[in-house]
């Protein structure tokens, strides 16, 4: 990890802040909660996306680290440092798990000593890169991690902030360097169920970020499980995949979309 901190703007607002806060969180600034309330109007539904796309992280990672026996998790984009993190889900199940974090945020860089936790017998790592540098992510991560054992890949809403084709060809060579019985957890938001609200919200987030995200379709999201064999129910809304039972029934569909593939 670098030694210098980047220098944090607490005036602007910033991406991953703005989550925290509609995940709970207390890291961010009053100039995230107003930008954050502000596309909340334009999609109420945003703050239930971000909740239901950390309880799938939950869901998948437990999977994964349980039945799945997978040891080995790298998770990128993975943003300030909440509830029940990658490693705090996977260690609970398999102490022995190593998790590998990467985010090229100065704040996730400010606040990574609190993922770097782990139990005695697992490990975590955290690599100060962008998802569009995939070799350094790679580079760094076989520092901690074994790349002749299975690894759960983990990109949750981060292909997003790459806006055009090139998502696909880092995601394949991320892919590519995983070994056989390796997972793939992604996902992303679609404008297939409320196409207004989600709209105006990528709108509103690309006015007040220098991060820019898009919407993809569902098609375009199964594309990045291409070559990779989906595990039931396949590519549906987050709070569908594999939810916990309850007497409600089925959860709503919300505006992220994801699944978990394995690498035969």
């Amino acid at each position: 990890m670098p030694h210098d901190t980047p220098l944090i703007n607490t005036g602007a607002p910033h991406s991953a802040r703005i989550w925290n806060y509609w995940l709970g969180g207390k890291d961010c600034y009053e100039v995230d909660r107003q930008v954050g309330d502000e596309i909340r109007k334009v999609n109420p539904e945003i703050v239930h996306v971000a909740r239901a796309q950390r309880s799938f992280l939950q869901r998948t990672v437990t999977h994964l680290a349980g039945e799945a026996g997978v040891r080995q998790f790298l998770d990128i984009g993975t943003g300030l440092p909440t509830l029940d993190n990658t490693h705090d889900v996977a260690q609970r199940v398999a102490p022995d798990a190593r998790i590998v974090y990467v985010d090229h945020d100065p704040i996730v860089l400010a606040h990574a000593t609190a993922l770097l936790t782990s139990t005695p017998e697992g490990a975590t790592a955290y690599t100060d890169a962008d998802l569009r540098a995939p070799e350094t992510i790679l580079d760094s991560a076989a520092k901690t991690l074994d790349f002749t054992r299975p690894v759960a890949l983990m990109l949750l809403g981060i292909a997003a902030h790459i806006t055009d084709d090139s998502a696909y060809e880092i995601v394949d060579r991320l892919k590519d360097a995983l070994p056989s019985g390796s997972y793939l957890v992604f996902c992303d938001s679609t404008e297939a169920f409320s196409p207004e609200a989600m709209r105006a919200m990528v709108e509103q987030w690309n006015q007040a970020s220098t991060n820019p995200r898009i919407n993809r379709t569902p098609e375009q999201i199964a594309r990045f499980f291409d070559g990779l064999e989906l595990l039931d129910p396949g590519v549906v809304p987050v709070s569908q995949w594999r939810p916990e039972p309850s007497v409600s029934g089925t959860p709503r569909e919300v505006s992220s979309i994801g699944g978990v593939a394995r690498k035969a």
